[in-house]
């Protein structure tokens, strides 16, 4: 289907409905704003906890479109934020508009799909800058820093 006739713009969104709809089928939901969101909120909770190097390793490998959502609001000066595990549930749960206490699946659920769809590695290596307690946070699945 063509949006707007521009070849790269249309592939760019087919690939981004393809995300929010994997996002969407890992919850066994249709709400693809709820996908959007929590894809969102993952996207910009890890970006900001992410040196500027990481951040753009990792956003290299999104879609055109999910790049600029990645980006969106982002000031590479001020990276990365030295937040803890429950400053970062906060921000994840206040952006997705999920509870609190529904972080920890939510956040993993969204990091598996990610793993999914990037190549081999690209989430771990992320992952691996992060403390110990943040990882946990987001990945149900073992990243050691090595």
């Amino acid at each position: 289907m063509s949006f707007t006739g521009i070849h790269g713009l249309d592939h760019s969104i087919n690939s981004t409905n393809e995300w929010i709809a994997a996002v969407a089928s890992a919850f066994e939901t249709e709400d693809r704003d709820f996908a959007y969101r929590v894809l969102r909120a993952w996207m910009h909770s890890m970006r900001d906890r992410l040196t500027v190097e990481a951040a753009a390793h990792l956003a290299a490998q999104l879609p055109e479109l999910l790049r600029g959502v990645f980006y969106d609001g982002w000031s590479p000066r001020h990276m990365p934020y030295k937040y803890d595990a429950q400053r970062f549930a906060e921000r994840f749960a206040d952006e997705a508009r999920v509870a609190r206490t529904d972080v920890h699946r939510t956040a993993s659920t969204v990091t598996e799909v990610v793993m999914s769809r990037i190549a081999p590695g690209g989430v771990e290596q992320a992952l691996r800058q992060m403390p110990d307690e943040l990882r946990r946070l987001v990945s149900e699945k073992e990243v050691s820093r090595h």
